[in-house]
């Protein structure tokens, strides 16, 4: 087996990579060489996605049995269509990673897979979009992009839409920030309560099924009844040597006091369907996702090997000074 893994030197692209070549499968990585080193036994070309030249010296490489697109979160749907029709003769199959804000209803409207997704044009520019406000030119943008892949790989296109993805790698800092909230200990804000149940994938857990997945679309995320706030949290404060104790503030009052969802305080956000997403068609094509606990523990175990960027780094931000006011307001529950 021969794929080409467009990224493939961190996070879901790294996950990837390794796990294809665990199976022994012939690895061509396509990017820049700029975000991080290429893992040692893939075969790097190094050029720019963007750049019609680079383009075509990269089809000179194949052909590939598989693409993986891992690299175009920030790519208009005009320059995802211009590598997917120099790829369509190079490859069998194209598997895109896409995002759940490409359905309109994300993330008010719980989903599936027949829940409507923007108007998409694939060759749509940047500024597609960019007068609807940030939340919905990204979906845009997104949407044009599947688009833009099944344009050229009709049914031989799988796309992944999925929500959270965490795990060792992780570079946007949700989950290594409450990792290291909890080493510090003491009295640590919990957003909302226990029991609301969340939907974070693990990275590895992504990589594996976008090897196998067979074309379609499917949502990516744990199953939606299985894991809760409560049980993150509460991983978090175990692996981290059972320093902070949980105190648990409602929504009403976060909200109360202007307190950020998603970036003050990560992967917390009250719309309904944040995490109402259902993965039951990816559950039966193969996905499985691991326990929370053990996407938590794999990661702080990333963290203090020094490979999460030299140790654990972070603030207590808006969000943790909050707990000053809301000390004053209401006793820490035991």
């Amino acid at each position: 087996m021969h794929i080409l893994l467009l990224g493939g030197t961190w996070f879901l692209g790294r996950a990837v990579a390794e796990n294809a070549l665990a199976r022994g499968w012939r690895v061509t990585t396509f990017n820049r060489g700029l975000s991080a080193p290429d893992l040692p036994g893939t075969e790097p070309v190094h050029g720019d996605r963007t750049c019609a030249d680079d383009l075509k010296r990269l089809a000179g490489h194949g052909p590939w049995d598989l693409v993986v697109d891992t690299s175009a979160s920030e790519m208009a749907p005009c320059q995802v269509l211009d590598g997917t029709r120099v790829l369509a003769a190079e490859a069998e199959r194209y598997v895109y990673v896409s995002t759940v804000n490409a359905y309109r209803g994300w993330p008010h409207e719980a989903l599936t897979e027949d829940s409507p997704v923007y108007a998409a044009l694939p060759d749509a520019s940047r500024e597609y979009g960019a007068g609807d406000g940030v939340t919905v030119h990204y979906g845009m943008q997104k949407a044009g992009c599947e688009a833009a892949v099944l344009s050229q790989f009709g049914d031989r296109a799988t796309v992944l839409r999925p929500g959270v993805i965490l795990g060792p790698g992780e570079y946007v800092g949700r989950l290594p920030w409450w990792l290291s909230r909890a080493r510090r200990g003491g009295v640590m804000l919990a957003p909302g309560g226990p029991g609301t149940h969340v939907q974070p994938v693990d990275v590895r857990d992504v990589a594996e099924f976008a090897l196998t997945a067979a074309p379609g679309a499917y949502n990516v995320a744990a199953p939606r009844d299985r894991d809760t706030m409560g049980d993150l949290l509460g991983a978090c404060v175990a692996v981290t040597g059972r320093r902070g104790r949980l105190a648990w503030a409602s929504n009403e009052l976060l909200t109360a006091h202007g307190v950020r969802e998603w970036t003050e305080l990560p992967l917390w956000r009250t719309a309904k369907g944040t995490w109402a997403v259902d993965s039951t068609r990816a559950h039966a094509a193969g996905l499985v996702c691991r326990p929370i606990a053990q996407t938590v523990a794999d990661t702080w175990e990333w963290l203090t090997s020094g490979l999460g960027g030299g140790g654990v780094v972070g603030g207590l931000g808006r969000g943790g000074l909050f707990f000053l006011l809301w000390g004053a307001l209401a006793r820490a529950p035991g």
